[in-house]
């Protein structure tokens, strides 16, 4: 009877789920296998989606980029045609445009990316995103087209569509005037 009582439990024991934590295949070099998922790395979030302190250190952090590496690499000759601007960082789109490239940059140096993967980067991401923030038209054209004449001028954009604009004004409508007469404390 003790050998059959024996024999169950060491059954049960085969039968349950493996104890969490400990990969049965560490011993060969894979210790991920039969273990807990490693921990996924933190979404990156688009640059103007952030406020105050953590906007701050990613533009610290993207200015370093772009003045140490980009601009030295690409930065190439400021003309009419490639303006450029000293105070960058004050116009969002740009800042948009360079972070995306940034985070794109990071994910293509990165050994997982392959051998070609700085080659997709040039391909898919650098040439795009320079034409957009350089263009005689684009976002700087309003500053900086020759280095002997700094300039910076932020250009106005579009105002907000006849929609917002009704729906501000009947917002505006459906509060009312204040009342004058009532007691404040």
């Amino acid at each position: 009877m003790e050998q059959s009582a024996q024999q169950a439990q060491q059954l049960d024991h085969l039968a349950s789920a493996p104890a969490p934590g400990g990969s049965p295949f560490a011993a060969f070099g894979m210790p991920g296998l039969g273990g807990p998922p490693p921990a996924a790395p933190p979404e990156p979030r688009p640059i103007l989606e952030l406020d105050g302190e953590e906007r701050e250190d990613e533009l610290d952090a993207l200015s370093d980029w772009v003045d140490d590496f980009f601009l030295p690499v690409y930065g190439a000759e400021v003309t009419t045609a490639a303006p450029w601007c000293l105070q960058w960082q004050e116009h969002d789109d740009v800042v948009a445009w360079l972070h995306a490239l940034w985070l794109a940059y990071q994910q293509h140096k990165d050994p997982e990316a392959g051998l070609s993967g700085l080659f997709v980067w040039h391909r898919d991401f650098l040439t795009h995103a320079l034409a957009a923030i350089r263009a005689p038209g684009g976002p700087l054209s309003a500053c900086m087209t020759s280095p002997e004449r700094p300039a910076h001028r932020i250009l106005p954009g579009p105002p907000p569509s006849a929609r917002t604009e009704k729906a501000t004004a009947s917002a505006a409508d459906d509060a009312g005037p204040a009342e004058q007469d009532e007691p404040t404390s």
